[in-house]
C-alpha cells in the first residue's frame, strides 16, 4: 500500500504577482522563504505581529491556538503567515514582500542562488598573560 500524495496549495502574493506552492502543514512564511520570497517577519511564533498580511482569498488554519490578532483584525482578513498554514489556494496582499533572487517576475519561480561558503576553521590569537 503506497502513501497518499502530499497535498499542495497554490499561493499568490499581491501586488507583485509572485506565485509558489505550500505543502500541507507548512507555514506560509516558510513556504514563501523556501520559494525565494521574503515576507516581513520576526518572532515566527505568532506574537510579534511583524508578519501581519491580509488574506484576500482562501482558507487557513493556525499552528497555535490563539495567534496575536484581535477578533476585529481576523474579521478584516488579517493573518499571521508565520503560524498560518494554507487549507486551500490563497491570494495574499503583501506589498512589503521581497524577492530573494533577481530573476523574479510575476508567476515564475527563479532558483535561489547558493550562499557563499562559510569559513568554519578555528582561529586562535595568543593572549599575553599579565606580568607580575
Amino acid at each position: 500500500m503506497s502513501a497518499p500524495p502530499e497535498s499542495f496549495h497554490h499561493i499568490r502574493i499581491e501586488p507583485q504577482g509572485w506565485e509558489f506552492s505550500s505543502q500541507a502543514g507548512q507555514t506560509l512564511l516558510l513556504a514563501a522563504l523556501q520559494a525565494g520570497y521574503r515576507l516581513p517577519h520576526s518572532c515566527r511564533n505568532g506574537s510579534c505581529r511583524a508578519c501581519m498580511t491580509r488574506l484576500l482569498e482562501g482558507r487557513i488554519d493556525y499552528q497555535v491556538e490563539w495567534p496575536g490578532l484581535l477578533r476585529e483584525e481576523k474579521e478584516e482578513g488579517w493573518i499571521l503567515p508565520c503560524v498560518a498554514c494554507a487549507r486551500s489556494d490563497l491570494r495574499l496582499e503583501a506589498p512589503q514582500a521581497a524577492a530573494l533572487h533577481s530573476e523574479a517576475s510575476p508567476g515564475t519561480l527563479a532558483p535561489t542562488p547558493s550562499p557563499a561558503p562559510v569559513d568554519k576553521s578555528v582561529h586562535s590569537l595568543p593572549i599575553d598573560a599579565p606580568s607580575d
